[in-house]
């Protein structure tokens, strides 16, 4: 099934549909559609055109047998470090690191961005829009979807994997230094962190987009002081390690926002809200809140993404093509332009905006890999990392409006620490029928425990339960076609970033 709106039969296109057609043949295929609205996503079409092919931002294995066989032995030596669920709450270990590698996170600016949702999805856009200008940046996000090279981005894509083999070794005489000193070894991700502030320095670069781990007063990513702190939408998750309501988490989360910085707020809740404003007033930052100093003026559905008019702290910015799906996405889009304003002084320092044809050609230009990624046609399947109920209902809204499914199969693999019945609700009234698996992580929820509690959301007829992951897919895909191979079925995968990640490479991305 394609996504809205409809245009017609590509079945005899090979897969996946390639959405760069000229702008006339792009018309020829609306004869039966309103003109104005043909026109408009023809012309959004176009914009992704100029914009430029994304890059390969997802990496397969390095092709060199030796290259490959130096980053498994990096990642087998991360590996034995404490994983990203374990944490002693302290920037005492990082804070050590980054004095014996001379603070190498000083020799940039940074935008730090934190939240509970969209975190990756605004750091892409932001990363856009910057390089877009001409700046050199770096891009620090977290968790990976296939590769471990993801997580460190120069100018727009990842490192390779021969400079982030480069980089391990470089600083690990440090860590292991550090690592003597202390009571705990540096964990997983704080070797990470070390290491981007090290390449990003080593660049180096002009700017570093940085998105926490999780929370962010004791977050490792939080030795460095962001120009412009920016906070996406609050929600409950992690609440064992961050608070059980919006606004302990919010307090948790305001440490990224340090003394005369720049706050970039997206819609909260009230009581998150507060919190951070409060933060933001003790250590005199300037506060720029979505929906009164900036938001999203209009949003309309194009082919493969949207077309949109941001209001910015510089005045408004129209028709801007963004080839990513969701209201929510929209709203990253506003948060991201925002932050950048910010980032060049515009509001504050600089009355006039950003130049509009930069800004368009960096939106046209945005991936988000494992968000809402149509990855195969007949039929289409869709992988999508929400792992929480907040991301569950923001995915389920963009899903009912992006696309036109007639029946619509789950498959939902999701980490035993999560509020996995919240996210099986929030998907619920989009699927027909739910297979339940499990992905290869040690911290993936068992597949009978899963589908004891699926049973319990959608019923016993609408649960298929495929413990291994490629059975889950092929048992989608199958149920999908039932009503035939033209009925419009479609199968999204979700749950985790993990069971993405491996449903991407089982799919043939990457």
């Amino acid at each position: 099934m394609s996504e809205l709106p409809p245009n017609g039969n590509h079945d005899d296109l090979p897969a996946p549909f390639d959405p760069l057609d000229p702008f006339d043949e792009i018309i020829a295929e609306e004869t039966d559609r309103d003109p104005d609205l043909a026109v408009i996503e023809a012309g959004s079409r176009t914009l992704r055109t100029q914009g430029g092919a994304p890059q390969a931002d997802v990496p397969a294995r390095p092709e060199d047998p030796e290259v490959d066989k130096a980053l498994r032995e990096v990642e087998a030596e991360l590996a034995t470090r404490w994983g990203e669920t374990k944490l002693e709450p302290s920037v005492g270990r990082i804070a050590a690191l980054m004095d014996v590698l001379g603070d190498p996170q000083r020799s940039y600016p940074s935008i730090h961005i934190t939240g509970t949702n969209g975190k990756t999805s605004t750091a892409r856009m932001i990363e856009a829009l910057l390089g877009a200008f001409e700046l050199r940046t770096g891009r620090y996000t977290s968790p990976h979807v296939q590769s471990i090279t993801e997580r460190i981005s120069l100018d727009g894509a990842p490192i390779s994997a021969e400079r982030f083999i480069e980089t391990y070794r470089d600083v690990k005489p440090y860590v292991d230094m550090v690592d003597g000193m202390q009571e705990y070894r540096l964990s997983f991700f704080e070797v990470l962190t070390g290491m981007a502030y090290a390449a990003f320095a080593d660049a180096p670069v002009d700017v570093a987009v940085v998105e926490v781990g999780m929370g962010g007063s004791w977050d490792a990513t939080n030795v460095i002081d962001g120009d412009v702190a920016v906070v996406t939408p609050i929600d409950l998750d992690h609440t064992d390690r961050l608070g059980e309501t919006t606004a302990e988490i919010a307090a948790e989360k305001s440490g990224i926002v340090k003394q005369d910085a720049t706050v970039i707020l997206a819609q909260q809740p009230v009581d998150a809200a507060q919190v951070l404003l409060k933060k933001a007033v003790e250590v005199d930052a300037t506060v720029a809140r979505e929906g009164l100093e900036f938001g999203v003026v209009a949003r309309q559905v194009a082919v493969g993404g949207q077309l949109v008019t941001l209001r910015g702290l510089g005045g408004e910015y129209p028709e801007v093509y963004l080839p990513l799906h969701g209201p929510y996405q929209a709203h990253n889009a506003a948060v991201a332009l925002a932050a950048v304003e910010a980032f060049f002084g515009v509001g504050s320092q600089r009355p006039e905006p950003l130049d509009i044809d930069s800004v368009r050609k960096a939106f046209a230009a945005v991936t988000s890999p494992g968000r809402l990624e149509v990855v195969r046609r007949s039929p289409t399947v869709v992988l999508d990392a929400a792992h929480n109920p907040a991301g569950a209902r923001a995915t389920a809204e963009a899903v009912r409006e992006a696309f036109d499914f007639s029946r619509l199969i789950g498959v939902v693999g999701a980490s035993g620490d999560k509020n996995v019945r919240g996210l099986l609700e929030a998907f619920e009234p989009i699927f027909a029928e739910v297979v339940i698996t499990q992905n290869a992580s040690h911290r993936a929820m068992d597949a009978d425990e899963l589908a004891a509690i699926a049973v319990e959301v959608f019923g016993d007829e609408r649960v298929q339960v495929e413990p291994r992951l490629p059975d889950a897919l092929e048992a989608a895909i199958t149920l999908s076609e039932e009503e035939g191979e033209f009925s419009g079925g479609g199968v999204l995968v979700t749950g985790s970033v993990i069971t993405v990640g491996e449903a991407r490479l089982l799919l043939g991305k990457g």
